[in-house]
């Protein structure tokens, strides 16, 4: 059977916190009693996000590393706010609890702390965003991958497309959530007007194609960048959160306010509308597409172009396990070549029905189901998650990355599409756990 090319990563974790005598006790498969209190649930899943997510989270800069095993320092700014976004909704649900026994502390400011880390990598490359305004190229951009311990910047332009306006977009619209909820993470003059800077460079994102939220920018994988409906969908969604916002919260004052060019903010909303329900000029529909037009960015206004752009990416990318990228996808397939950054022309029909697929888009389209008020939606997806899902040795839920084709299934595959049993990626399991993927769950648990 082919390994997964997750398979050779070192077992050996990066970071692990020490235990603590506070720790809540482990729950090694205990059966889950039919008349739970608010707590018993509560602190459930508070004991899955320490098991799960805040062990991995740095002690330095807060921020996630995107591998919880080997000696890999990578972390992704995305997959961190997803982290922070996590943690700072169970905090939210502890707010009900009068007694929470500092929980909504802990799990708050490990949201601000994160936030606050991103914030500190950012503002370590404040040259770029004055760059990057004057001219907007991948080669004068804001990195979007940064040393989980030390914010160092990692890998060069050539190495990597870091032109990705979708993260900074993201950290913009959970920095006003955030802190429209009480949270303190901006703290003087100078990171007011650096986010005012972040929301310059966003402004201007309907004319400045990037590598959207795959890394790849065309669907060729060939080094090129494009205009992506998800990038700019963010961007409009931020703009909309920010503008007008005080980000000293209720104790700002005139000075702490953010200010959006609504012309800008048009041609965005402009753009967007034109674009959809396409992804891009080479994608014809995208997963991308979910957490744009649904949660967290809900930045369609118009509910006919939402519903086209929804049953498109459904219709054409779902699957058993989970939903492909995209069409022709040869991320982490069994014929990729793992050696190669980009492909050679026309070598992504190879990847013609065996693209991976991925059960985190299951837990966005419940989220989705619960915020459209469909319950029929919520639970179809929840079926759906259940079987693809694992567990740790402690009993707690595992999402993982993705579910491939080995490459001794490949023909059979392609012959006769979903015919085959797709097998899981090594990171979701035996100790290797998918961040992004864990955050998410415990959104869609606490909402459903």
């Amino acid at each position: 059977m082919a390994k997964s090319p997750d398979a050779a990563v070192s077992p050996l974790p990066a970071f692990l916190r020490s235990g603590s005598v506070y720790e809540p006790l482990k729950s090694i498969n205990l059966p889950r009693t039919n008349n739970e209190t608010l707590w018993d649930k509560l602190d459930h899943y508070y004991r899955i996000v320490k098991s799960t997510l805040l062990l991995y989270q740095s002690p330095t800069t807060g921020l996630f590393p995107t591998k919880t095993c080997g000696d890999d320092q990578k972390a992704k700014i995305q997959d961190s706010l997803y982290c922070a976004a996590g943690a700072w909704a169970l905090a939210l649900a502890y707010r009900r609890i009068d007694d929470n026994r500092g929980r909504t502390h802990e799990l708050e400011h490990s949201a601000i702390k994160c936030m606050r880390g991103i914030l500190y990598c950012y503002m370590r490359q404040a040259d770029k965003v004055q760059q990057f305004k004057q001219d907007p190229r991948p080669t004068t951009c804001l990195h979007s991958i940064f040393n989980v311990h030390t914010g160092d910047e990692l890998l060069s332009y050539e190495e990597y497309g870091h032109l990705q306006i979708n993260a900074v977009s993201l950290f913009l619209l959970y920095l006003v959530e955030m802190i429209s909820s009480g949270l303190q993470i901006i703290y003087n003059t100078d990171e007011v007007s650096f986010i005012q800077n972040l929301v310059f460079c966003v402004e201007r994102v309907y004319r400045v194609p990037d590598f959207g939220v795959w890394e790849r920018g065309s669907k060729y994988n060939n080094g090129s960048t494009e205009l992506h409906s998800s990038s700019v969908g963010l961007a409009k969604a931020a703009l909309e959160a920010i503008n007008g916002f005080n980000l000293f919260g209720n104790q700002g004052c005139s000075w702490s306010v953010i200010f959006v060019d609504l012309d800008a903010h048009n041609r965005n909303r402009q753009t967007l509308c034109s674009l959809l329900p396409r992804e891009s000029r080479s994608h014809n529909t995208d997963a991308a597409l979910l957490p744009c037009i649904s949660y967290p960015a809900f930045a369609l206004d118009d509910e006919v172009l939402f519903r086209q752009t929804l049953d498109k990416v459904v219709r054409k990318l779902k699957g058993k396990y989970g939903f492909k990228r995209f069409l022709r996808d040869g991320y982490r397939t069994s014929l990729e070549d793992p050696n190669r950054r980009y492909y050679k022309p026309a070598e992504i029909k190879l990847f013609d029905d065996i693209e991976c697929e991925f059960p985190i888009f299951f837990l966005y389209m419940m989220i989705d189901g619960v915020f459209r008020g469909n319950p029929k939606q919520v639970k179809e997806y929840q079926d759906l998650l259940t079987p693809v899902l694992h567990q740790t040795i402690d009993g707690y839920p595992v999402v993982p990355k993705y579910y491939y084709v080995p490459a001794d299934f490949v023909e059979y595959e392609k012959r006769d599409p979903g015919s085959q049993k797709r097998f899981p990626s090594n990171c979701g399991r035996d100790g290797k756990l998918f961040l992004w993927g864990q955050a998410l769950y415990i959104i869609a648990q606490l909402l459903a």
